[in-house]
């Protein structure tokens, strides 16, 4: 089986192939195409085959991570988009809840006012009403409302519409309906219902998030569409599948309807591959730290699980989302971070990005300001002859010079500046990884940090440093670990219906038959995409909370027939996990079920990794030694620093730092008082020596 990952970051795009019968991996890297970014991976695909006497016809499946969705909202830059809603209820989506994304100033920015996705003149009202709890019809759809509605949307050129009615996830009928009649009236639109991308209770968030899928839905469907085309154009017969931000991969028409799913398509990616390289060299127990040239993502791995995000954390650009995502925290800082002092005169370093044009001043394209690359060459810790294994010269004099430049306003040297900037983004980064596990009661020091993305290796082990992590993994091809995340992804549906029901009054029977509807509806979507029964696992869960609580926490449902005793295991299953989260349970409180869940997975064609052998000598491996600078013990210092070929390097044997690794994809940095092992599965284990 042969197979291609190919995963669009803000400054590379990274490919991925994978040979089941040779066990062959290899890896190529290419500038991303802002424009348009398939032609990025079309270039990077067939660049690839080309370098590699492969016959792109020959490849079965194109695994691909896209940001066409998260760039569209994080730019405020999707389709003009309408709605059709409950009439009394036009406002929700700007009105929103009570708590405010910062309780305490009067100055805030609330996304959801400030960029609304719908703006107030293309949201419409039409005489509708459900009843709960069964959505029994109370008031009748009035259709010629909605002929109305969409007419005037339509001669307004509004693109794509969102249906939301106040209590569709009880009954979808009369969004059903109106979805029907908009198509007839406005057959070229991009119609979405709420019920349809999220069957859940909260009509704000529910409203939202179809409000965002109409959003977003008309460039993720023309992009997919024309990736899809492109490959046909280039002779491949490749089946195309998408990442999902729930870690699972889609089909095309999947992605196409419910473009919303993969708003974390490529993080999660990253946490998948992350997760697999760590559980070669059988580490279980990881955060992952994905730091690119925009973007530093992080997340935890529990024993091989990721934690998936609860409804009260899923947000993107301040938008809630209620759609399944692993649980990862994004900030903008990367390799491209752009270091700069503002009106106040305070120094800082992100999140505004150079990108890859004209990108850092050391990538020698028009970059004039300084960014966390330009400091690292400044530093000595990239070598401009070995970048992207030579294929690129970078501009020492350059990035001197844009460094140079913010150290004179501050007072400092060149090589002060320059270290300034690194830590400022490390510091950065070891609070973001603060905040997903000090902040929510899990000690990273029992962890190990897997870094990985562009620039994750070059700050891996001064942001363990900072937070006592003790180890460092830095996987084979860290600068293309996502794609190999894709390669390691399954197919993946969820589905989610309301549930309210308490522990002292369970009405079993109705579980059984919502589980069963659930499972049926998901087992569908998998005979369209012609998976094989055998081949899919589906598991239950419910979201459950003490009566009266505001938000969820998530436990499992055994599969088979629900009964009595199942529940019981499944509510002590509850106090354990609200005592691990919340410090503390009341096993006597009664609990409220809240949503059902099914998740079904099915396997896809998983990459042959290849295993190390013992070759390699740090005689071969040496490719210089040069002056680096590091601060240890509050002062900035020169070390004769070894400069290693990564491929070179001997397994099982350990190395002392200061060292840098170098590699197509990445710049491994090894400080002083750290040592390294190339281990047998192909992963650097960096260990921390001393405190200091």
């Amino acid at each position: 089986m042969k197979l291609v990952g190919v995963d669009v970051g803000g400054t590379f795009t990274d490919v991925m192939y994978s040979d089941s019968v040779d066990r062959k991996v290899i890896i190529h890297k290419v500038p991303t195409t802002g424009d348009d970014p398939s032609r990025g991976v079309m270039t990077g695909i067939l660049e690839l085959c080309t370098r590699n006497g492969i016959d792109a016809a020959d490849i079965d499946y194109v695994f691909h991570g896209t940001t066409i969705a998260t760039n569209a909202v994080l730019e405020y830059r999707g389709a003009e988009a309408g709605m059709i809603t409950t009439k009394g209820f036009r406002d929700i989506i700007h009105i929103g809840r009570h708590q405010r994304p910062q309780h305490y100033s009067i100055m805030q920015e609330i996304p959801w006012q400030d960029r609304p996705l719908v703006r107030r003149r293309h949201r419409k009202v039409v005489t509708e009403r459900l009843a709960p709890p069964n959505g029994a019809v109370l008031v009748p759809l009035d259709e010629d409302e909605v002929r109305v509605a969409a007419r005037e949307l339509k001669a307004r050129d509004v693109q794509s519409i969102a249906i939301c009615f106040l209590f569709s996830y009880l009954n979808s009928m009369h969004e059903d309906r109106a979805r029907a009649i908009v198509l007839e009236e406005h057959p070229d639109a991009f119609v979405t219902t709420s019920s349809s991308v999220v069957s859940q209770f909260r009509e704000f968030e529910r409203f939202t998030t179809a409000a965002m899928n109409a959003y977003i839905g008309p460039p993720v469907r023309n992009y997919v569409q024309q990736l899809d085309k492109a490959l046909r154009g280039a002779g491949m017969r490749a089946e195309l599948r998408i990442m999902r931000s729930n870690g699972g991969v889609a089909t095309p028409a999947t992605i196409s309807e419910f473009p919303v799913l993969t708003l974390l398509s490529g993080p999660a990616a990253g946490v998948l591959g992350g997760a697999v390289c760590g559980a070669l060299s059988g580490r279980r127990n990881l955060i992952t730290f994905d730091v690119g040239g925009t973007s530093a993502d992080i997340g935890v791995t529990n024993e091989g699980v990721f934690s998936e995000a609860s409804a009260r954390d899923t947000t993107i650009a301040g938008y809630p989302v209620l759609v399944p995502m692993i649980d990862i925290h994004t900030i903008g800082a990367g390799g491209g971070s752009v270091a700069y002092i503002d009106a106040g005169g305070s120094f800082h370093v992100g999140p505004r990005s150079a990108g890859s044009v004209p990108g850092p001043a050391a990538y020698a394209r028009g970059g004039q300001e300084p960014t966390v690359t330009d400091a690292n060459v400044v530093l000595g810790r990239l070598d401009k002859d070995n970048f992207l294994g030579g294929a690129m010269s970078l501009d020492v004099e350059g990035a001197h010079k844009v460094v140079g430049e913010i150290a004179r306003t501050l007072g400092l040297s060149v090589d002060e500046a320059a270290a300034g900037i690194v830590t400022i983004l490390n510091s950065n980064m070891a609070n973001a990884i603060r905040s997903r596990t000090v902040q929510k009661g899990i000690d990273p020091r029992d962890f190990s940090l897997m870094a990985f993305g562009g620039a994750g290796p070059l700050h891996g082990a001064e942001v363990a440093d900072m937070l006592g992590i003790p180890e460092v993994i830095v996987p084979a091809f860290p600068g293309i670990t996502s794609a190999l995340g894709l390669l390691a992804s399954e197919l993946k549906y969820d589905a989610v219906r309301t549930q309210f029901q308490v522990s002292t009054d369970l009405d079993v029977a109705r579980l059984n038959t919502n589980f069963t509807q659930m499972e049926r509806d998901i087992l569908q979507q998998f005979e369209a995409d012609r998976v094989p029964a055998g081949d899919i696992a589906l598991r239950r869960f419910a979201d459950a909370r003490y009566v009266g609580q505001g938000y969820e926490l998530r436990i499992d449902i055994g599969q088979g027939t629900i009964d009595g005793p199942a529940m019981q295991e499944a509510f002590a299953q509850f106090h354990r996990i609200h005592e691990a989260e919340y410090g503390h349970a009341f096993p006597e409180s009664p609990i409220e079920i809240v949503n059902i869940r099914v998740t079904g997975t099915a396997p896809s064609p998983q990459l042959e990794w290849p295993r190390s052998t013992a070759g390699g000598s740090r005689e071969k491996a040496l490719v210089k030694v040069a002056s680096t600078k590091f601060r240890v013990d509050g002062a900035l210092r020169a070390f004769d620093t070894a400069f290693y070929r990564r491929a070179d390097l001997p397994v099982g044997t350990a190395l002392s730092g200061p060292a840098i690794i170098l590699q197509l994809d990445a710049t491994t940095v090894v400080p002083p008082n750290w040592s390294f092992t190339a281990d047998p599965h192909g992963n650097l284990i960096l260990t921390a020596g001393v405190a200091r």
